[in-house]
């Protein structure tokens, strides 16, 4: 099955369990600037893949139309490096993960970020953020441990 299908298909299993809780989980080593950068990146990944999750549009008063928004919302949490690879261990048979090796920040173009993670194997690969997207009791259980990004 295609990395393409794969993503589908835990795309189609979570609209049927009807995930309630999105969080986001960052290495708390990172700069602001780098750490909104992959928090950034996780986001827009799992927005792409759970747009059921984005509300309906906001009107104002007189009409003015904005874009919808997650409406359970996203808290961003923080980890160590370490604890962010057990954590996305822990999470693939419970929700669908969106992870952000560091090879994206070292590399200036998505070949490049391609051709760096293809070398390496899943053990070696270490993460700057980990998205997770599930049923809500076991999100909790998953990063309850861990602090807000501040």
């Amino acid at each position: 099955m295609s990395l393409q299908a794969e993503a589908q298909s835990l795309v189609d299993t979570e609209v049927a369990r009807k995930p309630e809780r999105c969080v986001i989980v960052v290495d708390a080593a990172l700069a602001p600037g780098k750490a909104s950068n992959a928090a950034a990146v996780v986001a827009f990944t799992l927005g792409q893949r759970h747009s059921h999750l984005v509300g309906a549009p906001l009107r104002e008063s007189d009409g003015t139309a904005h874009p919808g928004l997650i409406p359970i919302g996203i808290p961003v949490l923080k980890a160590t490096a370490q604890q962010l690879s057990e954590l996305r261990q822990k999470s693939l048979a419970h929700c669908d993960v969106v992870d952000f090796p560091v090879q994206g920040q070292a590399t200036t173009d998505y070949d490049a970020f391609l051709d760096a993670v293809n070398a390496l194997s899943g053990p070696s690969l270490q993460y700057l953020a980990i998205g997770l997207v599930g049923p809500r009791n076991r999100i909790g259980k998953l990063v309850g441990g861990f602090a807000l990004f501040a």
